[in-house]
Protein backbone atom coordinates (compact mmCIF):
# COMPACT_ATOMS: atom_id res chain seq x y z
CA UNK A 1 0.00 0.00 0.00
CA UNK A 2 2.94 2.35 0.59
CA UNK A 3 5.49 0.96 -1.85
CA UNK A 4 8.22 3.50 -2.53
CA UNK A 5 6.85 6.06 -0.08
CA UNK A 6 9.00 7.89 2.46
CA UNK A 7 7.23 8.04 5.82
CA UNK A 8 8.34 10.04 8.87
CA UNK A 9 6.86 9.05 12.24
CA UNK A 10 7.68 11.28 15.19
CA UNK A 11 8.03 9.70 18.62
CA UNK A 12 8.27 6.35 16.89
CA UNK A 13 10.41 4.44 19.36
CA UNK A 14 7.45 3.01 21.29
CA UNK A 15 3.67 2.77 21.61
CA UNK A 16 1.48 3.98 18.76
CA UNK A 17 4.49 5.44 16.95
CA UNK A 18 6.35 2.14 16.98
CA UNK A 19 3.31 0.18 15.76
CA UNK A 20 2.73 2.75 13.02
CA UNK A 21 6.34 2.64 11.84
CA UNK A 22 6.35 -1.18 11.76
CA UNK A 23 3.07 -1.40 9.83
CA UNK A 24 4.22 1.22 7.31
CA UNK A 25 7.47 -0.70 6.77
CA UNK A 26 5.52 -3.96 6.33
CA UNK A 27 3.59 -2.14 3.61
CA UNK A 28 6.89 -1.41 1.85
CA UNK A 29 7.51 2.22 2.82
CA UNK A 30 10.90 3.53 3.84
CA UNK A 31 10.20 4.53 7.42
CA UNK A 32 12.12 7.26 9.24
CA UNK A 33 11.89 6.70 12.97
CA UNK A 34 12.18 9.93 14.93
CA UNK A 35 13.09 9.70 18.59
CA UNK A 36 14.39 12.05 21.26
CA UNK A 37 15.31 10.13 24.42
CA UNK A 38 14.54 6.46 23.78
CA UNK A 39 17.49 5.67 21.52
CA UNK A 40 17.70 2.02 22.57
CA UNK A 41 14.07 1.44 21.65
CA UNK A 42 14.57 3.19 18.30
CA UNK A 43 17.59 0.99 17.52
CA UNK A 44 15.59 -2.13 18.42
CA UNK A 45 12.77 -1.09 16.10
CA UNK A 46 15.09 -0.33 13.18
CA UNK A 47 16.82 -3.68 13.69
CA UNK A 48 13.47 -5.50 13.79
CA UNK A 49 12.33 -3.87 10.55
CA UNK A 50 15.62 -4.56 8.78
CA UNK A 51 15.62 -8.21 9.90
CA UNK A 52 12.33 -8.53 8.05
CA UNK A 53 14.10 -7.33 4.90
CA UNK A 54 12.32 -3.99 5.04
CA UNK A 55 13.53 -0.37 5.05
CA UNK A 56 13.97 1.90 8.04
CA UNK A 57 16.30 4.56 9.36
CA UNK A 58 16.31 6.66 12.52
CA UNK A 59 16.89 10.29 13.35
CA UNK A 60 17.16 12.06 16.71
CA UNK A 61 15.28 15.33 17.12
CA UNK A 62 13.43 17.16 19.87
CA UNK A 63 10.25 18.16 18.06
CA UNK A 64 9.77 21.17 20.34
CA UNK A 65 13.06 22.65 19.05
CA UNK A 66 12.93 24.43 15.70
CA UNK A 67 16.68 23.97 15.25
CA UNK A 68 16.30 20.21 15.65
CA UNK A 69 13.33 20.11 13.29
CA UNK A 70 15.11 22.18 10.67
CA UNK A 71 18.12 19.84 10.82
CA UNK A 72 15.89 16.74 10.63
CA UNK A 73 14.08 17.89 7.51
CA UNK A 74 17.33 19.02 5.90
CA UNK A 75 18.67 15.49 6.44
CA UNK A 76 15.50 13.91 4.98
CA UNK A 77 15.73 16.11 1.91
CA UNK A 78 19.41 15.28 1.39
CA UNK A 79 18.96 11.51 1.81
CA UNK A 80 15.56 10.93 0.22
CA UNK A 81 14.76 14.05 -1.85
CA UNK A 82 11.10 13.74 -0.82
CA UNK A 83 8.66 13.06 2.00
CA UNK A 84 5.31 11.42 1.29
CA UNK A 85 3.81 10.94 4.74
CA UNK A 86 4.26 12.73 8.05
CA UNK A 87 2.76 11.20 11.19
CA UNK A 88 2.82 13.70 14.05
CA UNK A 89 2.67 11.12 16.81
CA UNK A 90 5.10 12.40 19.47
CA UNK A 91 3.36 13.70 22.55
CA UNK A 92 3.41 13.82 26.33
CA UNK A 93 0.70 13.55 28.98
CA UNK A 94 1.37 14.84 32.48
CA UNK A 95 -1.82 15.17 34.49
CA UNK A 96 -2.68 17.42 37.41
CA UNK A 97 -5.62 19.34 38.78
CA UNK A 98 -6.03 22.79 37.27
CA UNK A 99 -5.25 24.63 40.50
CA UNK A 100 -2.08 22.58 40.99
CA UNK A 101 -0.76 22.87 37.43
CA UNK A 102 2.38 24.99 37.14
CA UNK A 103 3.69 26.88 34.14
CA UNK A 104 6.52 24.40 33.57
CA UNK A 105 4.03 21.60 32.95
CA UNK A 106 1.87 23.86 30.79
CA UNK A 107 4.76 25.11 28.66
CA UNK A 108 6.28 21.66 28.14
CA UNK A 109 2.96 20.06 27.15
CA UNK A 110 2.12 22.79 24.64
CA UNK A 111 5.70 22.76 23.29
CA UNK A 112 5.63 19.04 22.47
CA UNK A 113 1.98 18.38 21.65
CA UNK A 114 1.15 21.54 19.72
CA UNK A 115 4.34 23.38 18.80
CA UNK A 116 5.95 20.13 17.67
CA UNK A 117 2.99 19.32 15.43
CA UNK A 118 3.08 22.85 14.01
CA UNK A 119 6.83 22.81 13.31
CA UNK A 120 6.89 19.38 11.68
CA UNK A 121 3.85 20.20 9.57
CA UNK A 122 5.32 23.51 8.44
CA UNK A 123 8.59 21.97 7.25
CA UNK A 124 6.95 18.85 5.81
CA UNK A 125 4.32 20.80 3.91
CA UNK A 126 7.02 22.88 2.26
CA UNK A 127 8.55 19.69 0.82
CA UNK A 128 5.17 18.22 -0.09
CA UNK A 129 4.00 21.43 -1.75
CA UNK A 130 6.80 21.15 -4.28
CA UNK A 131 5.85 17.50 -4.92
CA UNK A 132 2.16 18.46 -5.25
CA UNK A 133 1.28 15.54 -2.99
CA UNK A 134 1.51 14.39 0.61
CA UNK A 135 -0.27 12.99 3.65
CA UNK A 136 -0.13 14.52 7.13
CA UNK A 137 -1.69 12.67 10.06
CA UNK A 138 -1.83 14.32 13.49
CA UNK A 139 -2.46 12.41 16.72
CA UNK A 140 -5.05 14.10 18.89
CA UNK A 141 -7.06 12.35 21.63
CA UNK A 142 -10.64 11.77 22.74
CA UNK A 143 -9.63 13.88 25.75
CA UNK A 144 -9.10 16.75 23.31
CA UNK A 145 -12.68 16.29 22.09
CA UNK A 146 -14.49 15.59 25.38
CA UNK A 147 -12.19 16.92 28.09
CA UNK A 148 -11.49 15.24 31.41
CA UNK A 149 -10.95 16.38 34.98
CA UNK A 150 -7.27 16.58 35.88
CA UNK A 151 -6.22 16.84 32.25
CA UNK A 152 -6.93 20.47 31.38
CA UNK A 153 -3.56 21.19 29.77
CA UNK A 154 -3.33 17.90 27.89
CA UNK A 155 -6.91 18.33 26.70
CA UNK A 156 -6.21 21.89 25.54
CA UNK A 157 -3.13 20.81 23.59
CA UNK A 158 -4.99 17.99 21.83
CA UNK A 159 -8.05 20.15 21.12
CA UNK A 160 -5.70 22.66 19.50
CA UNK A 161 -4.35 19.89 17.26
CA UNK A 162 -7.90 19.37 15.95
CA UNK A 163 -8.32 23.03 15.03
CA UNK A 164 -4.85 23.11 13.52
CA UNK A 165 -5.61 20.00 11.45
CA UNK A 166 -8.82 21.38 9.98
CA UNK A 167 -7.28 24.73 9.07
CA UNK A 168 -4.16 23.13 7.57
CA UNK A 169 -6.35 20.80 5.50
CA UNK A 170 -8.18 23.78 3.97
CA UNK A 171 -4.90 25.60 3.30
CA UNK A 172 -2.85 22.72 1.89
CA UNK A 173 -5.46 20.91 -0.17
CA UNK A 174 -4.64 23.00 -3.24
CA UNK A 175 -1.20 21.33 -3.27
CA UNK A 176 -2.57 17.80 -3.20
CA UNK A 177 -1.83 17.43 0.53
CA UNK A 178 -4.37 15.82 2.85
CA UNK A 179 -4.32 16.61 6.57
CA UNK A 180 -6.25 14.51 9.07
CA UNK A 181 -6.28 13.77 12.79
CA UNK A 182 -6.81 10.59 14.77
CA UNK A 183 -8.27 10.73 18.27
CA UNK A 184 -7.42 7.54 20.16
CA UNK A 185 -9.29 6.59 23.29
CA UNK A 186 -7.93 4.21 25.92
CA UNK A 187 -4.93 2.57 24.24
CA UNK A 188 -2.47 0.16 25.85
CA UNK A 189 0.66 2.37 25.91
CA UNK A 190 3.05 3.82 28.49
CA UNK A 191 0.76 6.87 28.79
CA UNK A 192 -1.85 4.84 30.70
CA UNK A 193 0.43 2.57 32.73
CA UNK A 194 0.01 4.68 35.90
CA UNK A 195 -3.80 4.75 35.82
CA UNK A 196 -5.20 3.20 38.98
CA UNK A 197 -6.84 -0.23 38.42
CA UNK A 198 -10.26 0.93 39.63
CA UNK A 199 -10.21 3.90 37.25
CA UNK A 200 -9.08 1.66 34.40
CA UNK A 201 -11.96 -0.75 35.07
CA UNK A 202 -14.45 2.11 35.13
CA UNK A 203 -13.16 3.38 31.80
CA UNK A 204 -13.24 -0.13 30.33
CA UNK A 205 -16.88 -0.56 31.38
CA UNK A 206 -17.80 2.34 29.08
CA UNK A 207 -16.21 0.78 25.98
CA UNK A 208 -18.77 -1.03 23.81
CA UNK A 209 -16.15 -3.41 22.38
CA UNK A 210 -15.18 -4.36 25.95
CA UNK A 211 -11.42 -4.11 25.54
CA UNK A 212 -8.63 -1.58 25.73
CA UNK A 213 -7.33 -0.61 22.31
CA UNK A 214 -3.89 -1.55 21.05
CA UNK A 215 -1.31 0.61 19.25
CA UNK A 216 -1.95 -1.55 16.19
CA UNK A 217 -5.63 -0.48 16.17
CA UNK A 218 -4.50 3.10 15.69
CA UNK A 219 -1.69 2.21 13.26
CA UNK A 220 -4.22 0.62 10.88
CA UNK A 221 -6.11 3.91 10.62
CA UNK A 222 -2.84 5.76 9.99
CA UNK A 223 -2.11 3.29 7.19
CA UNK A 224 -5.51 3.93 5.61
CA UNK A 225 -5.03 7.71 5.69
CA UNK A 226 -1.46 7.38 4.37
CA UNK A 227 -2.44 5.25 1.39
CA UNK A 228 -4.42 5.84 -1.78
CA UNK A 229 -7.46 4.42 0.00
CA UNK A 230 -7.68 7.69 1.95
CA UNK A 231 -6.86 10.03 -0.91
CA UNK A 232 -10.18 11.92 -0.72
CA UNK A 233 -10.31 12.17 3.06
CA UNK A 234 -9.03 15.45 4.50
CA UNK A 235 -9.82 17.70 7.44
CA UNK A 236 -11.33 14.81 9.39
CA UNK A 237 -10.91 13.65 12.98
CA UNK A 238 -11.26 9.86 13.19
CA UNK A 239 -12.01 8.55 16.67
CA UNK A 240 -10.47 5.17 17.56
CA UNK A 241 -11.91 4.26 20.94
CA UNK A 242 -13.96 1.07 20.58
CA UNK A 243 -17.18 3.13 20.86
CA UNK A 244 -16.41 4.64 24.26
CA UNK A 245 -17.24 8.26 23.49
CA UNK A 246 -20.71 7.88 21.92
Amino acid sequence: MLTGKVVLVTGASRGIGSATALLAAENHAHVIINYNRSEDKAVELVDLIRRKGLNASMIKADISSEDDIKAMFRSIKEKHSRLDVLVNNAGIMQNNLLMLTNMELFDRTIAVNLKGTFLCTRYASNMMRKQRSGRIINLSSTIGLNGNAGQTVYSASKAAVVGFTRSAAKELGRYGITVNAIAPGLIKTDLIKDIKPEIREKMLSNIALERIGTPEDVAKVVLFLSSDLGSYVSGEVIVVDGCQMM
